[in-house]
């Protein structure tokens, strides 16, 4: 901090205290060239000094770069010795990469009981994202006796660390009153959580509350931005509502070209609904020349469906 950023002179630093058998000094080399310089090869290496001395950011790290073959051959087998290593530490992050590989069985045999074992771990720990795997497992009851209030408090637990996916799912909770009583207030609150930071499907879902006034006052210019923003995304139930809306004039002056465009970006994804109004808007030629070729693609793809 006050000075220009300088990777060599800090390595010709923390090299001076390595040779003198600092493990921190070992991983934070380690670090330098894995995020500053790029280089996994030396990165590796300077991860296993200091993995060795037993530093178990270093043996964390030494189970991502095998997980996920950065430098080295991918290895699940070694990953999982990795992450055993830093875990035994008590290192959060390595129990739930750990209790990953034995949930999907990656470089050992599925195993439920010891994946529950290492998220409980993790979660006890403090990470956000082994609640939410957790709270999953406990609500399916999947290696475990289904509990479903076990699985809430994990989840509330998660979403107030602001984990996105568990705000989500609560919010879907609240939204149709599944497990808990129905809150229109609640899902919103939780909806908007997970939209400051940058969640598409939660924007997209604000979008509905306004369009349809659940919980809000409706309005549809509201709406139509929580689409349009959602849309940037990618996300196709999103293109076809903002679609909708411009082909109806809803919130956004009327524009049935606009309307066909993002019809079309939905129906490629596979949109069913979007593929038999792209099918109509064809036919009719409504904001596009009629090609009745085109509309019987569409309406034939909405119909496999």
């Amino acid at each position: 901090q006050g000075i220009a950023q300088d990777y060599s002179k800090a390595v010709e630093w923390y090299t001076k205290a390595a040779d003198q058998g600092d493990s921190d000094a070992r991983f934070n080399i380690g670090l330098i060239y894995l995020n500053g310089y790029k280089d996994y090869s030396k990165a590796h290496d300077w991860f296993m000094k200091s993995a060795m001395l037993g530093d178990a950011a270093a043996q964390f790290n030494l189970g991502v770069m095998y997980d996920k073959g950065l430098g080295v051959t991918q290895d699940y087998a070694k990953a999982l010795e990795w992450y055993t290593r830093a875990a035994l530490q008590g290192d959060a992050d390595a129990q739930f990469n750990l209790a990953l590989l034995y949930e999907n069985g990656k470089g050992i045999e599925p195993n439920i009981v010891k994946a529950v074992e290492w998220y409980t771990m993790s979660a006890n720990n403090g990470d956000a994202d082994a609640m939410f795997n957790l709270a999953l497992i406990y609500e399916k009851g999947k290696g475990v006796s289904s509990n479903t209030t076990k699985a809430f408090e994990l989840l509330a637990n998660a979403a107030e660390q602001g984990n996105v996916s568990s705000q989500i799912t609560l919010a879907l909770m609240y939204f149709k009153g599944q497990g808990v009583e129905q809150d229109f207030a609640k899902a919103y609150e939780l909806y908007a959580k997970a939209a400051e930071q940058g969640n598409a499907v939660a924007l997209y879902n604000l979008g509905i509350m306004y369009k349809d006034g659940c919980g809000v006052k409706q309005d549809y210019v509201k709406a139509a931005w929580y689409f349009a923003t959602a849309s940037e995304d990618g996300l196709s139930d999103a293109q076809f509502n903002l679609g909708y809306f411009y082909e109806y004039g809803l919130g956004v002056a009327q524009d049935s070209s606009k309307a066909v465009e993002l019809y079309t970006k939905a129906a490629e994804q596979g949109y069913a609904d979007a593929q038999y109004k792209l099918g109509y808007c064809y036919e009719h030629g409504r904001g596009t020349p009629v090609d009745l070729g085109l509309a019987y693609k569409w309406y034939s793809r909405a119909a496999v469906q």
